[in-house]
C-alpha cells in the first residue's frame, strides 16, 4: 500500500495550491479519503474528507469555502484545492484512506488504515 502527496510548496498569502495524492495497493474506490495537516508543536488535526462514492465532504471550520477535496477513481489520486492561503496554513499536509470516513471525522486517527507522507505547504504573510 502506497499513498504518495506532492503539490506543496511555498506560496503567498492568498495564493492558491493543489495537493495530490497517489494512491496504490489497495482498491482505491472502496475507501474514503481525508487530508490532515500537523504543525509544529501541535498534533495532526483533520482538515477535508470525502467519501467513497465522492458523493459527501467534509472540511474543518477552518478551511471551509477555501478548500476542496476532490477524487479521481480512474487515476487513484485525492486532491486537496486550497485557495485564499493563510499564513496559519501552513503545515506538513498528510493523506489518509480508510473503509470509511467515520474514524477521520471523529478524531480515533489511530484506526486509520493507511496513511501517506507529508508534503509542506508553506504560506508567507
Amino acid at each position: 500500500v502506497q499513498l504518495q502527496a506532492s503539490g506543496g510548496g511555498l506560496v503567498q498569502a492568498g495564493g492558491s495550491l493543489r495537493l495530490s495524492c497517489a494512491a496504490s495497493g489497495f482498491s482505491f474506490d472502496d475507501y474514503g479519503l481525508g487530508w490532515f495537516r500537523r504543525t509544529p508543536g501541535r498534533e495532526r488535526a483533520f482538515v477535508a474528507a470525502i467519501s467513497r462514492s465522492g458523493s459527501s465532504t467534509y472540511y474543518d471550520d477552518s478551511v471551509k469555502g477555501r478548500f476542496t477535496v476532490s477524487r479521481d477513481d480512474v487515476k487513484n489520486t485525492v486532491y486537496l484545492q486550497m485557495n485564499s492561503l493563510k499564513p496559519e496554513d501552513t503545515a506538513v499536509y498528510y493523506c489518509a484512506a480508510d473503509s470509511s470516513v467515520a474514524p477521520m471525522l471523529r478524531g480515533f486517527q489511530h484506526a486509520v488504515d493507511y496513511w501517506g507522507e507529508g508534503t509542506q505547504v508553506t504560506v508567507s504573510s
